[in-house]
């Protein structure tokens, strides 16, 4: 029910005017890229130890994603500390 609250509320403010086009899209989306390539630097190695059999099923889960299994980690990862990582059991 949440969501149709919201979407409501998006719409009543597209109507009463409060968003405004953006001058110049095509630089502002170039601008947005390259400082969206410059969040994504990988700045720290990290070292870990893990179990084996841990390690060969996110290489699995890798596979089955189609990406490598130090992407799925850091996915994972990243997902934890931002509060997006959600439980599906």
């Amino acid at each position: 029910m949440n969501d149709i609250k919201e979407e409501k509320e998006l719409i009543e403010s597209v109507e009463t005017g409060e968003w405004k086009s953006v001058q110049n899209l095509e630089q502002l989306k170039k601008d947005l890229k390259v400082a969206a390539r410059k969040t994504a630097i990988k700045d720290y190695r990290i070292n870990i130890r893990i179990s084996k059999r841990d390690v060969e099923a996110l290489k699995t889960k890798a596979l089955e994603e189609g990406v490598p299994y130090q992407t799925l980690v850091a996915s994972i990862l990243h997902k934890y500390v931002t509060g997006s990582l959600k439980d599906v059991s």
